[in-house]
């Protein structure tokens, strides 16, 4: 699990993944701070049963910065 601290975007030379895997977001607060928590599990071809492999948290700077990466990735959103 990680707080993102910094987003900012790069050039990739990378091909979507062959895998897939399903995602649940919620809303926690601590601190007098909201934060958004997307957490991630492993892929159908996992051994376990599922089970939760990555979570960030994004408060409300890192948020906007998320939304703004949606913005331009996908235009008209």
């Amino acid at each position: 699990m990680a707080r993102i601290r910094t987003f900012t975007q790069t050039s990739s030379d990378s091909s979507p993944h062959p895998t897939e895997t399903d995602a649940q977001w919620s809303v926690l607060q601590a601190g007098g701070i909201r934060w958004l928590q997307i957490s991630t599990y492993g892929s159908d071809a996992r051994m376990s049963k599922p089970k939760v492999s990555q979570t960030i948290q994004l408060d409300r700077e890192r948020a906007a910065l998320l939304k703004e990466a949606i913005e331009v990735a996908f235009p008209g959103i």
